[in-house]
């Protein structure tokens, strides 16, 4: 075969760079052309976009983000301890919009009677945190309108702000809030409420008898069908009825009053517990205290508190019982010595340490002048509904029983119950950190409407008049709370004409504490109950001929009686503790001699 001549091979060899060269600068082409495409598109989405947004911020609907911070879910030490004795222990996160609510007129009235004058009221409502140190004031915004003015030697507090009316697009946002929240939380069902004196803790049992018994929950009871668990004594694990350290029962909640332990208490309940409580302002807590509790030796003497508050250290004796109702009586329920005078050296070290502790065991604590925001804090954080958390007042007294102080009264009680006076500064201002963390403004707003709406409707359903009555208006002698002191307690006449379903939620909101208790107990433990209930069938006669001044004082034996048998208990397991060890230690002594 004949070879092609040199020229055409030469030729072949340029034709087919040309064509590769073509080739890979058409590719090249169509990729710009792809990518101008691309360019094009997402400016035109990138306008779009723009566009839309300008839109939504001239009709007042900007985009919505939901966030969850975790680290707000659970108090730390580190993210919410503060030293209530630094100059800036009371700084908090900036830019919070003020609250004022029903509640808060009712609490700033209540202190303005107790001080007798507008300069010396010191209302603790929420609000802008005004810090002072050396002369000069920083607006640090809490979420209200407390004024603080912070010093070594004192902490005061006052209020001048007022709640911004909620707007209906503001009922949407929370609103969406609401229902983002539902989907992301889970009904908490182990709780422990350490339930403090006179600070509207009869009313939250209620919540929790009636929310674990419509769920079929255990309640830690007490031993031996008592409405306390062995308070004053510190709380311990076999003061529960049906508590074995052998046996491992559950337990769901945990309410009755008891001095707390969190070693002991942690033996009867489970590891994911929720455990929360409740403070209330020293000077109107003292008031009712002195009220109610006039009987005990401290306040039996004198004839007003302003006179036992002059002579309290002549009256007050801390070895007698019953008498740590008078002194710090917040920070003996929690578990610190009471014995705290204003003018000790380590005041505040010891206020430091009791918050600190405080603040490691509980999740969350209320603010009984701020009640219903505390219920709304309270569903969130459990994760419960309205429903759930709505109530009446129990246990609370007339009118007619509750004294006006005189102007120099409250500073008396502050610096006669200074330890208390600081815990409650302290959590009254990590109560609104909680609210704007935990529920947000608007929510909040929202739902103290739909709360007051609910209760309101409830009592037009249950109560007969609408409203609490007096003892001797109560028809259902069931119904009557238990009388103590020189307090007139209120309870409440249910509606007739309802049918029985309403007529069984009705009665479960307003049945008393002790009623409430007995009928919890007979539904766990039906043979010991019935056992009790044959006891209490051979002293009923005595008890239908006896006046309200000889019940009160067999309430005051019984219960000395069972303190006795705990005493007994106590010094029984300690002096066998020390009988073991003094018999361990003769038996090494025994052993060292015969090997010597």
């Amino acid at each position: 075969m004949l070879s092609p001549p040199m020229r055409w091979i030469r030729d072949h060899s340029l034709n087919s760079v040309t064509s590769c060269v073509r080739r890979g600068m058409c590719i090249r082409r169509h990729s710009l052309w792809i990518l101008l495409i691309l360019l094009v598109v997402c400016i035109a989405i990138q306008s779009f976009v723009a566009r839309e947004a300008r839109s939504d911020k001239l009709i007042g609907l900007p985009h919505l983000r939901f966030t969850v911070n975790k680290q707000h879910l659970f108090p730390t030490l580190q993210n919410v301890w503060e030293d209530p004795h630094s100059e800036f222990s009371l700084a908090v996160k900036p830019d919070v919009k003020p609250f004022q609510t029903e509640r808060t007129k009712h609490v700033d009235k209540t202190v303005s009677h107790a001080t007798g004058s507008q300069t010396e009221s010191r209302k603790l409502s929420p609000g802008q945190l005004l810090l002072q140190k050396n002369g000069i004031k920083l607006n640090l915004g809490l979420p209200g309108s407390v004024v603080l003015h912070s010093t070594r030697k004192g902490l005061t507090a006052s209020t001048d702000k007022k709640l911004n009316t909620p707007t209906p697009y503001s009922f949407l946002m929370a609103h969406i809030n609401t229902v983002h929240a539902k989907a992301s939380c889970h009904p908490k069902s182990h709780i422990v409420f350490l339930k403090t004196h006179k600070t509207a803790s009869s009313t939250i049992l209620n919540i929790l008898y009636r929310y674990g018994e419509s769920r079929n929950l255990t309640f830690a009871l007490p031993l031996n069908k008592q409405s306390q668990l062995f308070y004053p004594f510190f709380f311990a694990s076999h003061f529960v009825e049906g508590f074995s350290s052998r046996r491992g029962r559950e337990f769901h909640i945990m309410c009755n009053h008891m001095r707390f332990r969190k070693s002991e208490v942690a033996k009867v309940m489970p590891e994911d517990t929720f455990y929360f409580s409740i403070l209330r302002h020293p000077v109107a807590m003292m008031e009712s205290i002195f009220i109610y509790y006039k009987s005990i030796p401290a306040f039996h003497k004198s004839h007003s508190l302003d006179n036992f508050l002059d002579n309290s250290w002549r009256n007050y004796n801390s070895s007698v019982m019953n008498n740590q109702y008078a002194h710090n009586i917040m920070a003996f329920d929690f578990g610190f010595d009471n014995n705290v005078a204003a003018d000790t050296e380590d005041l505040e070290e010891r206020a430091s340490m009791a918050i600190a502790a405080i603040q490691r065991d509980f999740h969350l604590i209320l603010i009984s002048e701020y009640f219903d925001e505390s219920m709304i804090l309270l569903k969130h954080a459990l994760c419960w509904t309205l429903e759930d958390v709505v109530s009446f007042k129990l246990n609370s007294r007339s009118e007619q029983t509750r004294h006006t102080l005189l102007p120099n009264t409250a500073e008396k009680i502050k610096r006669w119950n200074a330890l208390d006076w600081r815990i409650y500064l302290h959590f009254n201002t990590t109560f609104w950190h909680k609210v704007d963390s935990l529920v947000g403004q608007e929510q909040m707003k929202m739902e103290l409407c739909q709360l007051r709406e609910l209760r309101a409707k409830l009592a037009n359903t249950c109560l007969k008049d609408g409203r609490a009555v007096d003892p001797s208006q109560i028809k259902d002698a069931g119904l009557k709370p238990f009388q103590y002191g020189a307090a007139v307690i209120q309870g409440y006449n249910l509606n007739t004409h309802i049918d029985i379903q309403s007529e069984r939620k009705c009665l479960r909101l307003i049945i008393p504490e002790l009623q409430y208790t007995d009928r919890l107990y007979t539904q766990q433990f039906p043979k010991l109950a019935d056992k009790h209930r044959q006891a209490a069938r051979m002293v009923a006669p005595q008890h239908q001929r006896l006046g309200r001044t000889d019940v009160m004082g067999m309430a005051w034996a019984k219960e000395t009686h069972h303190r006795q048998i705990i005493s007994r208990k106590f010094s029984h397991l300690k002096n066998k503790k020390l009988s073991t060890s003094a018999l361990l230690t003769h038996t090494e002594a025994k052993n060292k001699s015969s090997a010597a």
